[in-house]
Order: structure tokens, then C-alpha cells, then sequence
């Protein structure tokens, strides 16, 4: 039997709801003012249009040399949010080591707040003129397409069918679902818990992806992550399955808990932004490639995720 009740006050009050993973499935709305526009291919054999295809992976490509900072280019996006005095990233309170609050100076931080304070750095030279907007996780897509934050930094995996709702940046960090358990389970992987109930976000794609392992696993949806852990500390599921980075986050501060197995999903995330203002995309993955060739994507992992070992090679971008 785990006991583990007194961490759940613990836990819940650090991370609120554990937001964020590979993210809601579900597509914006269909509005007048924004058609569906994706392209499909005939489904073999029935009428239900196939995915769309395409490589989440490559975004549009840098257009040249980053202008100086605070010199943007007169109509640009970059221009606007250089008049306006500061860029506005969406992202969670709760994600650990990602995005999530300090609980003794008040101010989020993490991994994907440094991507955007490094975009913010770009236009005005000040990592600091940064307005942090948080979101829940299933307004992700809808915040970026919106335009209510410039962009959405949010342990976000690109695909597809967000492709037809915003444009990503090139990739800043490859993640993948594991799955954890009680430090006691001899489960190696999640192929070792067939039968069991493992728990994940409602509408994620993690919930989805445990559907579909040939152990058969009973997949348990509940509406955040911070319920997923409460349910692991009663007793009531075997383990959770998302993002190794999310389940990192808890481990880290439930000490009766492991994450184990190897990926076996690849959860490329990327930043998301309004389709309107390509150059802006184009602008920040300028951005990143240069991150990546002067140390800055490895000093920004070593901060956060240092303690779980080197930092990897950084995603080589690709372009449409």
C-alpha cells in the first residue's frame, strides 16, 4: 500500500495543476473569420479525410541577419511589439522546471520562460520586457491565434493539425511520454502495466497515445495533471502518463515516485505564434539558430535540467 496523503497538500501547492504535455487535441472553432484550412487526402476505402500531411517540424526559414536590437523593421510585427514596450508570452504557472511559479519571489520561470525572454532580448537588448500571461493549457492554440499573447512558449508539441491554426517556431526541445509509478512497482515500462489504470489529462495527446499500446493499459482521463497525482497518491491509479519533462517535474517532488521506460512518443516542442506575421515567426526562429550556435540553448538547459544529466545536442531546426 502507498501512503502518500500528506504530500498531496505539499505537491498541489507547488504545482497547482501540473498543466501543459503534448497538449488538448482539440481544433479551434470554425468561425467565418477563420475558415478551417487544412489540406487532406482521401481516405482510402471511406468519405473522413486522412491527417494532413505535412512536417510539423519545419517552420519557415530565418530571413537573413537579426536587425539590432531595438531597431526593428518599420511594419513589422517585430515593430509593434518593440512600440509597445514589451512582448507577451503565454505559458503556464505550473509546469516544473518549464514554467511555474517560485514559490518564494512570486515569478514564473523555467525553461520555456528563458525562450521567451530570449526573444524578448532580441528586440529590445532587456530579457526583462516581458509580460507573462498565464494560460490554461487548452487555450494554447486559440491564445497564439488570437493574438492576446505574441507567443506561447508552453511545453506546446507541434503537429499537424496546429499547423492549420498557427505557425511554430522551429523545434527548441524534443520531449517524449514515459510513464510513472510508485518507486515500489517492478513495472519497467508502460508495457508492463496492462490491465492497470494509468492516468492522463482529458483531451491530451497523452491520453490518446496510452490508448494505443499493444499491453493494453486502461487509460483514466482526468482534467489536469494535479488530479492525475492526486489519484496516484490514493491509490486509485498505477501510474500517469505524459511528457517525460512534465513527469520529471513530479518526481522531482513526490519521493515515492519514478519515471521509467524509454519514449515512446517524440513530443517536438515548439513556440506557437498567429499565422498573420510570418516575419515574426520567421524573426524568432532566427532567434533560436542563433541561440543554438553560441551556447545559449546549452546554458539555458544546464540551468534547468542540468541535474538530470548533459545537455544533448540542441534540435537542428528544419525549414519549409
Amino acid at each position: 500500500m502507498r501512503v502518500r496523503a500528506a504530500l498531496v497538500v505539499t505537491v498541489l501547492a507547488a504545482t497547482a495543476a501540473l498543466a501543459g504535455c503534448s497538449g488538448d487535441t482539440s481544433p479551434l472553432p470554425v468561425t467565418p473569420d477563420r475558415p478551417r484550412a487544412v489540406a487532406t487526402t482521401p481516405a482510402p476505402g471511406g468519405d473522413k479525410p486522412a491527417p494532413p500531411a505535412c512536417n510539423p517540424r519545419a517552420s519557415l526559414r530565418p530571413a537573413g541577419s537579426l536587425p539590432p536590437p531595438g531597431e526593428m523593421p518599420a511594419g513589422s510585427y517585430m515593430a509593434t511589439i518593440q512600440e509597445r514596450g514589451r512582448l507577451v508570452l503565454g505559458t503556464s504557472q505550473d509546469t516544473l522546471l518549464f514554467s511555474s511559479r517560485n514559490p518564494f519571489s512570486g515569478e514564473i520561470e523555467g525553461f520555456d520562460v528563458d525562450m521567451g525572454r530570449q526573444i524578448a532580448e532580441a528586440i529590445f537588448g532587456d530579457p526583462d520586457k516581458i509580460q507573462i500571461k498565464v494560460i490554461g493549457y487548452d487555450k494554447r492554440v486559440s491564445s497564439a491565434a488570437d493574438g492576446s499573447v505574441d507567443i506561447v512558449a508552453d511545453t506546446m508539441t507541434a503537429n499537424c493539425e496546429r499547423w492549420a491554426d498557427v505557425n511554430f517556431s522551429s523545434i527548441y526541445y524534443e520531449a517524449g511520454q514515459k510513464v510513472l509509478v510508485a518507486k515500489a512497482s517492478k513495472a519497467k515500462s508502460i508495457n508492463d502495466l496492462g490491465g492497470k489504470k494509468v492516468c492522463s489529462a482529458a483531451g491530451s495527446t497523452s491520453f490518446e497515445n496510452i490508448g494505443k499500446v499493444e499491453a493494453k493499459p486502461v487509460a483514466v482521463a482526468k482534467p489536469a495533471f494535479g488530479d492525475c497525482l492526486v489519484a496516484f497518491q490514493r491509490n486509485e491509479v498505477e501510474g500517469i502518463s505524459t511528457d517525460d519533462t512534465i513527469l520529471a517535474g513530479m518526481a522531482a517532488q513526490d519521493p515515492y515516485a519514478k519515471v521509467i521506460g524509454e519514449r515512446f512518443t517524440q513530443e517536438p516542442y515548439a513556440i506557437a505564434m498567429d499565422k498573420k506575421h510570418p516575419e515574426f515567426t520567421r524573426f524568432v526562429n532566427a532567434v533560436l539558430e542563433r541561440n543554438r550556435a553560441n551556447g545559449t540553448w546549452k546554458r539555458t538547459y544546464d540551468k534547468w535540467l542540468g541535474d538530470f544529466g548533459p545537455a544533448p545536442t540542441p534540435p537542428k531546426a528544419q525549414y519549409r
